[in-house]
């Protein structure tokens, strides 16, 4: 009896023992599963190098240890961590790069939640980090309103808003902490004369000029007696301007950048600037030709004559746009930390790119350098012309087109280089000149509008006789010459 006792009793209290060991077990098991969550850029036995995930053991480093601490810098302990592997998903802000490397004024931290701290300390950074190829192409504080004090600036990341990891930039043989965050959203501040002007004024000029210059290509290609060369010219000027404020556009909303290419809106914006700009040198020249020739019929070749412009300016075009692209890509090697953010992850689970590149100094200059000239050429064009006009005793009707022709140039050249010349003034970084362009950018569009339209008697008869009356647009190979000498009435 005793012996069978004995034996219960100790089966019992084992039964105890393996039950406490088991719950212990069981509660670390959950510990661990539910332990703080690590966003990690790369696979476990990676790091980043140079921007590109690698793994360890090819480059004799160690595996990253999480290291915790508090919001205020003091360093904290976290029993488990797990790590959640990928890039942040940022919807349409942006992405960008933060390096915690010695002598940096970036500071990382971790913080026991699992949320990551980004500290500015606003010191100067080490020159020999700066200069890092790698490194001087991120630019976090140009998207954020730091304060111009010297205390340190704090932001904060939410679990799923950023990824984190161990660099080694090769180039300096240093390793510290990377982070790969999505942009903190800044509080719109209505008051502010900055973001009035430039993400409510600018947007809404934008889409007025845009209004305005389609209604010009339409008027002129509508119309069947402004469907002549000087009428088709106008009309694809028009359209290019069109095309340049449409990129224009996209390019002020710098916070949607993840699913828009700052490349590519900058090169179809350069692309159709230059274009207006060619179109508008034909413009002069066919009227300064036209003058100079002694058989000044227009009308049997305007078809023919505007296909060789076209295939003339845009060859050109074409010619020009590919030399600045081959030249952004394989001559500019400046270190502008707006021209280019760009990292590449690469790895079994994913191969993203996060990319925000915008046209180099050297591709603008090859873009701009050909407006310049076409500038150059105008003004020859205008005194050339004028003193032909001075010389002629006898005007027939296709010299008074001809001389409205000619004033319409002037009067367009004088409109889009004087835009152009504000849209350079305006990369000086200087609010008030930026503030300038976009007005002038909206009175571009309202004084072409004038010129083209409003200020051209025989066009707004044709406009009045199809609208207003309902009457047949006259189609006479002469219409439009007749209502011009005669003021806008037959």
């Amino acid at each position: 009896m005793y012996i069978v006792l004995l034996t219960l009793s100790l089966l019992s209290s084992t039964h105890v023992l393996y039950a406490e060991v088991g719950e212990t077990d069981l509660n670390e098991a959950s510990e661990k599963q539910y332990g703080v969550k690590i966003n990690k850029c790369c696979f476990e036995n990676e790091l980043v190098v140079d921007g590109v995930c690698r793994l360890l053991e090819r480059y004799n480093q160690t595996v990253w240890t999480p290291q915790f601490k508090t919001e205020d810098g003091n360093d904290a302990k976290v029993k488990y961590h797990n790590f959640v592997t990928g890039i942040p998903d940022c919807a349409t802000t942006q992405q960008r790069a933060i390096f915690d490397l010695p002598k940096s004024e970036d500071e990382l931290n971790l913080l026991t939640d699992g949320r990551l701290q980004h500290v500015i300390n606003h010191e100067h950074s080490s020159d020999n980090i700066k200069e890092d190829p790698v490194i001087s192409t991120f630019s976090l504080h140009d998207n954020i309103a730091i304060p111009e004090e010297k205390e340190p600036s704090s932001y904060i990341h939410n679990q799923n808003k950023y990824c984190m990891d161990k660099i080694l930039i090769t180039n300096a043989n240093i390793t510290g902490s990377y982070a790969l965050v999505c942009i903190p959203e800044v509080k719109i501040n209505w008051k502010d004369m900055s973001f009035l002007m430039r993400k409510v004024l600018n947007p809404i000029f934008h889409a007025i000029s845009m209004i305005l210059f389609l209604l010009v290509a339409v008027i002129y290609f509508v119309l069947p007696t402004l469907r002549d060369l000087a009428g088709n010219i106008i009309t694809t000027i028009n359209m290019c301007l069109i095309v340049s404020q449409a990129a224009d556009l996209v390019r002020i909303f710098t916070e949607f950048s993840n699913h828009v290419s700052f490349m590519i809106t900058d090169i179809i914006l350069y692309i159709s600037l230059l274009a207006a700009f060619f179109w508008l040198n034909s413009f002069g020249f066919y009227v300064w030709k036209t003058f100079k020739s002694r058989n000044v019929f227009l009308r049997v070749t305007d078809v023919r004559k505007y296909c060789y412009y076209s295939s003339v300016v845009w060859f050109s075009v074409t010619i020009m746009a590919a030399m600045a692209i081959c030249a952004h890509f394989l001559l500019d090697t400046g270190t502008n930390p707006n021209r280019k953010t760009r990292i590449q992850f690469s790895s079994s689970i994913l191969i993203d790119d996060v990319e925000q590149e915008t046209i180099g100094l050297l591709g603008i200059a090859i873009f701009f350098t050909p407006v310049a000239f076409t500038i150059i050429f105008n003004v020859f064009f205008y005194v050339t012309t004028l003193k032909i006009i001075k010389r002629i005793n006898i005007y027939g009707r296709i010299h008074h087109k001809l001389k409205g022709c000619f004033n319409l140039f002037l009067q367009l050249f004088l409109i889009m280089t004087t835009a152009w010349l504000f849209l350079l003034l305006s990369w000086l970084n200087i609010d008030e000149l930026m503030y300038a362009h976009i007005f002038v950018n909206l009175l571009q569009a309202i004084l072409i509008f004038y010129v083209c339209v409003l200020r051209q008697s025989h066009v707004t008869f044709l406009l009045r006789k199809s609208c207003c009356y309902a009457e047949p647009v006259p189609t006479g190979e002469w219409g439009d010459e007749m209502t011009h000498m005669n003021g806008g009435n037959y």
